[in-house]
């Protein structure tokens, strides 16, 4: 999905490879609900769903359009932000994870008027569910409170782009400067996805992760979502800065899942391949 300006909803299936869902396992769900309602203005419906711990599934809704989805995430069990890819064929797409290198963790499981679904690792290890999602699917863009963007942040370049280029049939564009190897992959002309190779200074390094990006309400901008992000007991990881999609901070909330907000009503041209990844503190 383009860093760019929101598009509008999609109103079929989406495209192979289109992130088509995005979800919070949540430490504490309910301080989730209530983090995410007021800094996003999203309202909740909750779901029965036998195989979530608290027996529930919260799906997230900005104007009435579905957004994401939260649940209760359970002990040991990984937490944060995960981003959901379309497929055609959740089972045919198990032999294709395999025959490139990933790992299948789970499934497919049929999950009623919702599709199929797929988790895996891909052969760096970052986790990525593929959805095939049923006809008519919409996943929620085009107005404040919804996903704008989805980097991938890998250690390696090589496999994480042989990986999904494959599966998906991406083309690949470098688009990073400055000795950051981050690419942008398409379907068609159209962009899809951001990978960004992770710095392998740190100790201990960065695992893998997908990041989602937001869009800020522009009568607010990045900064003032920021300090309304703290005031309800989230963090601020990286300060606002300008990018040539809009100015862009990366959040916590305060169960430490990380998230960025962008305000794509304030681009600033900073010279060809220039995008999000160029945070001045690094990610």
């Amino acid at each position: 999905m383009s860093h760019g300006s929101p598009s509008t909803p999609a109103t079929s299936v989406p495209p192979p490879g289109t992130p088509c869902w995005v979800e919070l396992a949540a430490v504490d769900e309910p301080t989730a609900r209530r983090f995410y309602g007021e800094l996003f203005g999203w309202d909740f419906h909750v779901k029965r769903d036998p195989v979530a711990t608290n027996r529930r599934y919260t799906l997230a809704l900005r104007d009435g359009i579905e957004v994401a989805g939260l649940y209760q995430a359970a002990p040991g069990q990984p937490t944060g932000w995960s981003v959901h890819l379309s497929v055609v064929n959740a089972a045919s797409s198990v032999g294709w994870v395999e025959h490139l290198g990933g790992t299948v963790r789970l499934g497919p499981v049929d999950i009623p008027d919702r599709g199929t679904v797929l988790h895996a690792t891909d052969p760096a290890g970052t986790p990525v569910v593929l959805w095939q999602p049923p006809e008519g699917w919409a996943l929620g863009s085009g107005i404040p409170g919804t996903l704008s963007g989805v980097d991938l942040n890998t250690p390696d370049a090589e496999s994480t782009d042989g990986f999904y280029r494959r599966l998906f049939a991406f083309t690949s564009e470098q688009i990073g400067r400055d000795g950051i190897d981050y690419a942008e992959w398409r379907l068609g002309t159209h962009a899809v996805l951001y990978r960004c190779v992770l710095d392998p200074e740190p100790d201990p390094p960065t695992a893998p992760h997908w990041m989602t990006y937001f869009a800020a309400e522009p009568a607010r901008g990045a900064d003032a979502t920021a300090g309304h992000a703290m005031m309800l007991g989230g963090d601020v990881i990286t300060e606002p800065y300008d990018t040539q999609s809009g100015r862009t901070a990366t959040l916590a909330d305060p169960d430490g899942a990380l998230f960025s907000v962008t305000d794509h009503s304030r681009p600033v041209d900073l010279g060809v391949g220039r995008s999000e990844v160029d945070d001045p503190h690094g990610d």
